[in-house]
């Protein structure tokens, strides 16, 4: 048989209050109470079933989930769909002399264009070759674009976007 226990604590009753501030807490004149009887829980969370998975499983890459770039020379539209996309790769810039040379990457309405990431390298008369590593996340709207920019034939854009979350940010998990 269980017994019931009355408990008053203002330790007990504080932390409540700052934990479920949107509760109010217990409030006043209100005990806290505890029993001997075992009660058991059950978790009906998707967390507790096992159908979502952590949020890092889920941004792993898999076969049909990334969709591979390789820009040389030309401006080429990247991503033109609406969402949360992670972009990520390698630059390479080749210098043959005292020039500069750039790659960047560009979101665009059609009407304005703006440079989101640039990889520029100002050569010093001599032949180089610098390979920069480049990983950031987007958000695209309707009518939106993601552009990729390499500025010679000697220079590129190699790698990969995903899909990480739909425009109203529900995860998208890989395929």
């Amino acid at each position: 048989m269980s017994q019931e226990f009355t408990i008053k604590s203002e330790v007990i009753e504080s932390k409540i209050n700052q934990l479920l501030p949107s509760q109010g807490g217990f409030g006043a004149g209100i005990d806290f109470s505890a029993s001997t009887m075992v009660v058991p829980i059950v978790d009906l969370t998707e967390a507790a079933s096992g159908v979502g998975a952590r949020q890092d499983l889920q941004t792993s890459l898999s076969l049909t989930s990334v969709t591979n770039h390789n820009v040389i020379n030309t401006t080429s539209t990247l991503i033109n769909t609406t969402g949360y996309f992670r972009v990520f790769g390698n630059s390479q810039l080749y210098t043959g002399g005292a020039v500069t040379v750039s790659n960047n990457f560009s979101i665009t309405d059609g009407t304005t264009t703006k440079i989101i990431y640039q990889i520029a390298y100002i050569s010093l008369g001599v032949n180089e070759i610098t390979v920069n590593p480049y990983d950031f996340v987007i958000f695209l709207k309707a009518g939106e674009s993601l552009t990729g920019t390499s500025s010679s034939t000697a220079n590129s854009l190699r790698g990969c976007s995903r899909q990480i979350a739909t425009v109203d940010g529900t995860l998208v998990n890989p395929l």
